[in-house]
C-alpha cells in the first residue's frame, strides 16, 4: 500500500499534534515525571522538522492543545457543581467541577482552529520562485 501525498500530510498533522500534546504533559507535569517525558517530544519534533513537506503541518501544533481541554471535559463530565456518589462502605462528594460543556466547546474551538489553518497551508500553492518582470 502506497501513501499518498494527502494521507502524508495527514500523518505529519497528527504527529505534529501529538508532539505537542507530549510537549504540554511534560510541562503539565514539570514537577514529577515531566522531565522524563520531555525527551519523548524532543526526538519527535528532530523526527519531524528533518521530513520534506513536514513543517507546513504545524498546525498541528496548535491542535495539540485540544487534548487537555478534551482530558479536563472527561474529567468534569458530571459537573458543573458538586457531584455526589454513593458506595456500600459510604460516600465521596467532589465539589468546584467545571462546566463539561464549555471545556468541549473550547476543545473543538482549538481543534477546528488547527485544522483550518492546517489546510488552509494546504492549499496555497507552493512559492518555487520569483516571477520574472519583462521591462
Amino acid at each position: 500500500m502506497r501513501i499518498t501525498g494527502d494521507q502524508r500530510d495527514w500523518l505529519f498533522f497528527t504527529g505534529w499534534l501529538l508532539t505537542g500534546s507530549g510537549y504540554l504533559l511534560a510541562l503539565l507535569t514539570v514537577l514529577s515525571i515531566g522531565v522524563f517525558i520531555l525527551p519523548i517530544p524532543l526526538i519527535a519534533t528532530v523526527a519531524l522538522a528533518t521530513r520534506r513537506g513536514a513543517l507546513r503541518c504545524l498546525p498541528g501544533l496548535i491542535s495539540s492543545a485540544s487534548l487537555p481541554l478534551f482530558l479536563l471535559t472527561y474529567l468534569n463530565r458530571e459537573g458543573p457543581g458538586t457531584h455526589c456518589t454513593a458506595s456500600a462502605g459510604g460516600g465521596s462528594c467532589t465539589e468546584g467541577l467545571l462546566d463539561p460543556w464549555i471545556l468541549l466547546a473550547f476543545g473543538l474551538l482549538v481543534l477546528a482552529a488547527g485544522v483550518a489553518l492546517f489546510l488552509r497551508i494546504r492549499r496555497r500553492p507552493a512559492v518555487t520562485g520569483l516571477p520574472s518582470h519583462s521591462p
